[in-house]
């Protein structure tokens, strides 16, 4: 996998986070949207929900990918980590790695290993991990040794375009949080990354 740099911008955005009490209607209803799915409202949504459209089609790009995509529980966290590892999204890593924990049942070690940049233990795995860190470094532009190595691990054609889905939100939710500084939630404290430049 690709040796990354810590990306970081002196910018913050000073919108403040939206919540279910004090919103208006339009971002009310996706937060309340949001609440049944996860539980509780993350600061990263509280941040989307300044502009209701932009979290309404993260959680429906999301759910879609859950529920849609050819992958396996597993594979889905694979790919999120992954995007978000090379996109420097210190909130999104630290997230996944806690639903890549407790909810996706990732094995500690393909976690750790994806968190670290290093190669994972299983083959198709690693596999799935490089040709989506290839998909975010060259903008989704694959050369076909690549994709034959991706397909050649026993992948199809339209997991690539599943990738895709993955890529397009995960940019909503990396760049959001690189735009916001995003403070962790205390629920994902307990997998907290500091990037790749502490590696």
């Amino acid at each position: 996998m690709n040796q990354l740099k810590s990306m970081h911008t002196d910018y913050k955005m000073t919108l403040a986070p939206v919540s279910p009490e004090t919103a208006p209607p339009d971002a009310k209803a996706v937060l309340d949207k949001a609440l049944a799915q996860v539980g509780f409202i993350p600061n990263m949504y509280a941040r989307m929900a300044n502009r209701p459209a932009l979290l309404d089609t993260y959680l429906h790009g999301y759910a879609a990918f859950r529920t849609q995509s050819g992958f396996s529980p597993v594979e889905q966290e694979v790919v999120f980590l992954t995007i978000s590892r090379e996109n420097d999204c210190k909130y999104c890593v630290a997230a996944h790695s806690f639903i890549a924990d407790r909810m996706s049942k990732v094995p500690a070690e393909v976690t750790d290993a994806l968190r670290e940049g290093r190669r994972l233990p299983e083959r198709k795995l690693d596999a799935l991990a490089r040709f989506a860190t290839t998909m975010v470094a060259k903008r989704g532009l694959p050369d076909g040794a690549e994709v034959r190595e991706f397909l050649a691990a026993g992948y199809e054609e339209r997991h690539i375009l599943d990738i895709l889905l993955a890529i397009s939100v995960k940019t909503i939710s990396n760049y959001t949080n690189h735009l916001f500084q995003t403070p962790l939630d205390a629920t994902f404290e307990v997998r907290r990354w500091t990037g790749p430049a502490s590696m």
